[in-house]
């Protein structure tokens, strides 16, 4: 699968190289290709730099891991944005993209294609490295498009994700980034650190 991720911090950059280990193409998205944040994954054979349009052009499925505010002003950077599944990556914290609550509403009005919330749910680390000893710890996703929902699962296992559960619709996207911040409570404000992760038990 050809993949573009938008945003090369730790996020982004541990889900391209994880995909590329998993046998994926990865395209990174980024303003200035001879100069941008996580140059060292192209170490990588899989993952080229290319332009935010030509990522976006290329690829199948469209990561975006920025912050949440600036997704506005990303989609004015591309064109076509038919037969793509955009992956919502962002957790609107701190500031969300005006006048929509997430970046999950902003490319599902704004953007044709499907649109799914998920890779929000934990950290980075977690993204590296989902295993616990013998145990593996679980993804969520959200939204309205079961294709785009298929592709997240899909890459969720590929990085070793025991499972990415459903969450629910778009009416679920803004819960889902609450759960986002449970993780962080306990990993950060309660001084769990970040090498925790949550696994759905069933009896």
């Amino acid at each position: 699968m050809k993949i573009a991720i938008i945003g090369t911090g730790k996020v982004g950059g541990s889900l391209a190289r994880g995909w590329a280990r998993a046998g994926h193409d990865i395209l990174l998205g980024v303003r200035d290709t001879q100069n941008f944040k996580g140059q060292e994954l192209l170490t990588e054979a899989q993952i080229r730099a290319v332009s935010i349009p030509d990522a976006v052009t290329e690829a199948e499925v469209v990561l975006i891991a920025t912050p949440a505010q600036v997704v506005l002003e990303l989609i004015k950077q591309w064109g076509s944005t038919e037969a793509k599944v955009w992956i919502d990556a962002t957790n609107a914290i701190a500031q969300s993209p005006q006048p929509y609550p997430t970046a999950y509403h902003a490319l599902a009005d704004r953007c044709a294609g499907a649109v799914v919330k998920c890779f929000n749910t934990t950290g980075y680390e977690n993204m590296r490295n989902p295993r616990y000893g013998e145990a593996r710890i679980d993804l969520f996703m959200a939204g309205a498009h079961a294709e785009a929902k298929g592709i997240a699962r899909r890459l969720a296992l590929d990085l070793g994700f025991a499972e990415c559960y459903d969450f629910g619709g778009a009416d679920k996207v803004e819960l889902l980034e609450q759960f986002a911040l449970a993780w962080i409570n306990l990993a950060i404000m309660q001084g769990m650190g970040r090498n925790i992760g949550f696994q759905l038990l069933r009896r």
